[in-house]
């Protein structure tokens, strides 16, 4: 069973979207039109931020799986009598 911190990680969600989101901007800038560069006065816009997009969520990822949430067992309060 995968760890549920794990799951939960905002470094994955983040990772994640930002990669399917980087690949179809992408793709939509490999296939841009002339019209719609000059519309961008000569920038192909697309294809630029989807590489930034695809470049930051693998770095999220990339970062979730050198630095992994890690299970440190809880602490007892204070004033507490009971032993867990």
């Amino acid at each position: 069973m995968p760890d549920k911190n794990r799951l939960f990680d905002v470094r994955l969600v983040i990772g994640g979207l930002f990669v399917v989101y980087g690949l179809i901007v992408t793709g939509i800038g490999i296939f841009d039109t002339q019209a719609e560069i000059d519309k961008a006065q000569g920038v192909r816009i697309n294809l630029w931020m989807g590489l930034a997009m695809l470049a930051l969520g693998i770095f999220m990822l990339v970062w979730l799986k050198l630095n992994p949430v890690r299970n440190e067992p809880a602490e007892p309060l204070e004033g507490s009598d009971r032993e867990v």
